[in-house]
């Protein structure tokens, strides 16, 4: 599902956005040149233990420098250190039994060959959430009269931008590429391969530090109960840094680190193809998984700060940091013969998550003045087993396509379809992307859940933007359609599909014209936001039991001046 509709991106925002996109590219691709020499051998030895793996912090240049753009508030440390993973994989899986339950994590124990040997539990409440090790790093800088002008904590979420430390590791990881943020998340799964180096540093967007131009020492370690826990030897990391102030038409010379205004050949550093997007909106789906291959810690904080959030996650054209993912191919014709599907076949199971990020606006583009709007964002996921796998098929002239869903054995060979419906060409500028109807539906309804007061129902384009529990069967860690652009054809396109992985879900924020509910001339009181997957029940499914979830919200104030409180989903408190 997607948010189609957004504003061009402002010259102040690109430079922003290109900036931070440079900070972890440049990290991701530093360690495989410079990292790999100080991670065999270096410091304190571990002894190899069958299964356990051996850990260490490096550091991929003994100086960095940082850039501090005129009009911002600070730097953003990314120091390009990396944990360097060796013996056996690093791995974890996180999550929750419900909404009721904290997180718990386990460490998983695998051999020589990936065979699962054991697991250990992490300490109660040591880990809280799914966006990985918290109070991991530990960083102090000191200026160069020696004294501490910044101390800081950092998680470790072992999906980041990772490397491989020598030739012969595997060559690419199979795990996540990110640390899920939705805050309804509800399993993830933590890795680094064997022989791999993860970023270790946290940049938090939301507060860069405040150092002045000039020079800097940072000293870097890991926090002793992660020492103690994961046998990591005691050391600390000495980096020179280097700040420099940029105005906003200099290049600052060079090509420090966190600075780049271009990334091979594209501008907007990493956002692959952006150039030749005249028409198209910048974003439409985000999340905590975003694209392909999403640049780490570059989606987490989308809604939490919703000026940003427009400018985040896939767009037409490029996805988040990383290359254009390619599109997936629907079947050469049609479907013919007779449709059916055996009850035993595996299917999708579509599952909705409570809204969040919700708060009152005063619209957007092209909604009416003066009016209030409650919006949120949404999201359907699927708990598998399997895919849920839709083509489409254009009617000769005909804006419409014909849209059946598909079956496959465990083998991936296809024993079935069903006719699903119809997929739209929405030609509204910022969409301008095939649509599949009826995939979900949102409704306010009122305080004893059974009057409607408000109807949203839009028709989607599919594409995982999230990772919602890839603890499950047949959870897909790497699904391909995540890229908006190729996910959902062209105006010229003959056939089109759309897949829902299991474990992945789409998020779709209502901020835009017809997708917010206009709550002005609404009685203060008590209401419900229902997110309802499959509402015609037109996708065969394992269960429809599950479809549909609500969450509070209590509006308050006066026309123009209205107010929303959202009570917490039992542990969660996510507004």
């Amino acid at each position: 599902m997607a948010l189609a509709d957004e504003e061009p991106m402002t010259s102040q925002h690109q430079r922003s956005r290109a900036r931070r996109v440079a900070l972890a590219a440049s990290a991701a691709l530093t360690v495989v040149v410079t990292g790999a020499g100080a991670a065999p051998g270096a410091g304190a030895a571990q002894a190899a233990t069958p299964g356990k793996p051996k850990l260490k912090l490096i550091a991929a240049s003994n100086a960095v420098t940082l850039d501090r753009w005129e009009g911002e508030s600070g730097v953003y440390l990314d120091l390009g250190t990396y944990v360097t993973v060796d013996n056996a994989p690093l791995e974890f899986q996180v999550k929750r039994k419900s909404y009721k339950d904290p997180v718990v994590a386990q460490q998983i124990l695998r051999d020589a060959k990936g065979k699962k040997i054991g697991s250990k539990a992490l300490p109660a409440g040591l880990v809280k959430d799914f966006s990985g090790l918290p109070g991991f790093l530990e960083v102090s800088i000191k200026n160069a009269q020696g004294q501490e002008v910044s101390k800081s904590k950092g998680t470790f979420c072992p999906n980041n931008a990772s490397g491989r430390l020598r030739p012969d590791a595997p060559a690419t990881s199979h795990y996540p590429e990110s640390c899920p943020t939705n805050p309804f998340t509800l399993g993830s799964v933590w890795g680094v391969e064997k022989g791999w180096a993860a970023n270790s540093s946290t940049v938090d967007y939301d507060k860069p530090v405040d150092l002045p131009a000039g020079e800097y020492t940072a000293k870097v370690s890991v926090a002793k109960k992660y020492r103690d826990a994961f046998g990591i030897p005691n050391d600390r990391r000495t980096i020179k840094v280097t700040v420099r102030q940029i105005s906003d038409g200099g290049s600052g010379g060079g090509a420090g680190r966190g600075m780049s205004a271009t990334h091979d050949g594209h501008s907007m550093s990493g956002m692959s193809g952006m150039s030749g997007m005249a028409g198209h909106s910048m974003a439409h789906h985000y999340g905590p998984r975003g694209a392909d291959e999403p640049t780490p810690g570059a989606l987490s904080h989308a809604l939490e700060d919703r000026g940003l959030a427009h400018h985040l996650g896939d767009g037409a054209g490029h996805t988040d940091g990383s290359r254009i993912a390619p599109a997936l191919r629907p079947n050469a014709k049609r479907p013919t013969g007779r449709a059916g599907v055996a009850s035993n076949v595996p299917k999708p199971d579509l599952r909705s998550l409570p809204a969040w990020d919700i708060a009152i606006t005063d619209g957007e583009d092209g909604d009416v003045a003066g009016k209030d709007y409650l919006a949120f964002s949404a999201n359907v996921w699927n708990a598998g087993p399997a895919p849920l796998v839709v083509d489409g098929f254009r009617k000769p002239g005909a804006d419409l396509m014909d849209a059946y869903q598909y079956f496959y054995d465990a083998k991936g060979k296809q024993i079935g379809y069903t006719p699903t419906g119809t997929m739209e060409w929405d030609p509204r500028v910022g969409h301008e992307h095939w649509h599949f109807t009826d995939f979900a539906s949102y409704r306010l309804l009122s305080a004893d859940k059974q009057d409607i007061v408000k109807s949203g129902k839009e028709a989607f384009c599919l594409a995982n933007t999230d990772a919602v529990d890839y603890t499950v069967k047949n959870a897909n860690f790497k699904p391909y359609n995540t890229d908006l652009s190729t996910a959902c054809g062209q105006q010229n396109s003959i056939s089109v599909r759309e897949v829902l992985d299991v474990g992945s879900g789409d998020t779709y924020t209502q901020y835009r014209p017809g997708q917010s509910f206009d709550v002005t001339d609404l009685p203060n009181g008590t209401y419900y936001i229902e997110v309802i997957a499959n509402p015609e029940k037109r996708l065969q499914e394992t269960n429809l039991k599950n479809n549909v979830a609500l969450r509070k919200v209590v509006l308050g104030g006066t026309p123009g001046h209205r107010t929303v409180q959202v009570p917490p989903v039992d542990l969660i408190n996510a507004p």
